[in-house]
């Protein structure tokens, strides 16, 4: 997993509970690394699953909560570092229907080792968007966050579903409406 999800995370970390939040997460976490990353690093996934695991117990969010708060962080600091990438677009929908063909090409110009998530586009018209996401790692609720925090930055609202399709979250389902068209 690239370095720069890591220095994002701990970033939101710092941020919502305390640098002293931080330090604890790392300890009571048994880090390869030594939670010292890079944001051009790659780190195993599962420091990031311990991670998680020690923020949960700290501070008493279940890791699917955290991890939804985690994809709106995400997506205000990616939106800060890369905005051109963002600007590209008019509508939040645009933008998901944009992510495999452009997003994640844009991506894997700046991480060529990168191990993205796929979406899958099963059907869009201009108020909706029904997509498959699959990755191994099942981070669909960090996907949920980005995709709500896209609509919020177009200052739109939107209704969003979704559907486990393989109970390990490997494969989700999501249907967005937005919301007002």
């Amino acid at each position: 997993m690239k370095g720069i999800v890591f220095t994002e995370f701990l970033d939101m970390v710092e941020n919502q509970f305390g640098l002293e939040t931080v330090d604890e997460i790392i300890e009571a976490s048994d880090l390869p690394s030594e939670g010292i990353y890079t944001s051009v690093g790659t780190y195993e996934f599962n420091e990031m699953v311990a991670l998680l695991q020690s923020l949960n117990k700290k501070v008493n969010i279940s890791v699917d909560d955290l991890l939804h708060s985690f994809g709106h962080y995400l997506f205000i600091s990616l939106g800060k570092a890369h905005p051109e990438v963002i600007q590209s677009y008019t509508s939040p929908i645009g933008l998901l229907y944009s992510i495999e063909d452009h997003i994640h090409v844009h991506v894997k110009k700046l991480y060529p080792d990168a191990e993205l998530p796929t979406f899958k586009i099963l059907e869009k018209t201009e108020t909706s968007i029904s997509m498959v996401y699959s990755s191994s790692r099942g981070l669909y609720r960090l996907a949920h966050g980005l995709i709500e925090k896209c609509f919020e930055h177009f200052d739109a609202t939107s209704k969003i579903t979704f559907e486990l399709l393989k109970e390990d979250g490997s494969e989700v389902k999501f249907d967005i409406v937005q919301n007002g068209q």
